[in-house]
């Protein structure tokens, strides 16, 4: 009943009106089932699950996380896995904001709980959620250790100057206002899969890492060390993304509570839901914005011309900041899907040692690859994410470790 779960490790990440979750071997990469569960708390909501090849969608009543894993359970028994006695080593969480006290997978108890409560102001979009579905496997799978793996982690020893905003310290310290970076876990899986695709130390390599999806965010990273990220105290900060501003003025904000007379919640949804490529053009999948640019959109282009040039102005200052650039990768969905944003993005760079060439970066796969030519001085590839497995290798270490 149980074959190929055994050691297995249940990866979940819960928004606040989803759940994905994925069944994988940390040792194997083998990923023995996923799905994912939307509109939690909805009318509409559903879930679809995929496991030995097969695909199945239900529209089912997910009144709550709870109800979504607990009907994700369900499928996996259909399937002949019963995760109840399956010999799970661990469930996996993402929890996207650590603060300044988790920078480390941690073992969940209830302490544990309660401190990610308590930094939850820090994220209230997302740690919330991320709890629920917490909670809800620790009662549904309460023989299985839980673990949280954080978003902000692999940022934690980002050097100061990089971290600290230009505001009054004793404010700033109150209210822990710092820098701390997001996607941590996507960035370190990739730059440690540069490592081994150019066959080097991480320790000897340069890098720059853009993880380019609906939500997007680069990272200088000099020797396996984080030296700078895109995104801030919250994942707002930044690049252009698909529904978020990236970096805006901080004027901004007091001028529309001022003159527009927003509310801070209105403010907070236009600059977190309604911005980004949605607010510039009305779309934010970049093969709707290409179909639409292709066929004249003026609102398209400019909204992929924004998008472009905020992210080269990032690579640029990366590159000063780390001095020698071994290594730029674009991961995520656009970073791994969208040729012309990887040619755009370092267009002109040729006398810096950056060149991509046209037909690798033409080339479909979901393979890591190199799309520079093999003498360029800068290696330019595309590295697919895998921060499923990432979580379930850092879930299954924690969980193995002697306490």
């Amino acid at each position: 009943m149980n074959a190929g779960a055994a050691g297995a490790v249940l990866v979940l990440n819960a928004g606040s009106s989803s759940l994905k979750y994925q069944l994988v071997h940390p040792d194997s990469q083998q990923v023995v089932a996923d799905g994912i569960a939307e509109r939690i708390g909805d009318s509409g909501s559903s879930i679809t699950h995929e496991q030995n090849g097969d695909v199945e969608t239900v529209s089912a009543e997910l009144p709550d996380h709870h109800a979504a894993i607990e009907r994700a359970m369900r499928f996996f028994t259909d399937h002949g896995t019963d995760l109840r006695s399956a010999g799970l080593q661990a469930v996996g969480h993402r929890v996207v904001h650590g603060g300044r006290t988790f920078f480390r997978p941690t073992l969940i108890d209830n302490e544990v709980i309660g401190e990610i409560s308590r930094i939850s102001s820090l994220a209230p979009l997302h740690n919330p959620a991320n709890l629920i579905g917490i909670e809800a496997a620790r009662t549904l799978l309460p023989e299985v250790p839980s673990v949280a793996v954080f978003d902000t982690a692999f940022f934690h020893d980002m050097p100061d100057a990089a971290a600290t905003y230009a505001i009054d310290r004793g404010v700033a310290s109150m209210h822990a206002i710092r820098r701390y970076g997001f996607h941590g876990t996507s960035h370190e899986y990739v730059s440690e899969q540069v490592a081994g695709f150019l066959e080097r130390p991480l320790e000897s390599i340069n890098q720059i890492v853009l993880h380019l999806g609906n939500g997007a965010s680069a990272s200088a990273i000099a020797g396996g060390r984080p030296m700078d990220t895109s995104m801030g105290m919250t994942p707002l900060e930044g690049l252009v993304m698909g529904t978020r501003s990236g970096d805006v003025d901080p004027g901004i904000v007091l001028h529309l509570h001022r003159v527009a007379k927003l509310r801070v919640d209105q403010i907070d949804t236009l600059l977190n839901k309604q911005s980004g490529l949605k607010g510039l053009c009305g779309e934010n999948d970049f093969r709707t914005i290409t179909e639409k640019m292709a066929q004249g959109d003026e609102a398209a282009r400019r909204a992929y011309d924004v998008y472009i040039h905020r992210l080269r102005r990032y690579i640029g200052a990366y590159m000063i900041e780390l001095g020698k650039v071994d290594a730029i990768t674009f991961t995520a969905g656009v970073g791994e899907n969208a040729a012309s944003v990887r040619a755009d993005a370092l267009a002109g760079l040729e006398n810096y040692g950056i060149v991509v060439d046209r037909d690798r970066n033409a080339l479909r796969s979901k393979d890591a690859r190199r799309i520079s030519p093999d003498d360029a001085d800068v290696s330019v590839l595309v590295v697919p994410t895998n921060e499923e497995l990432a979580i379930a290798r850092q879930s299954a270490e924690v969980v193995s470790t002697p306490r």
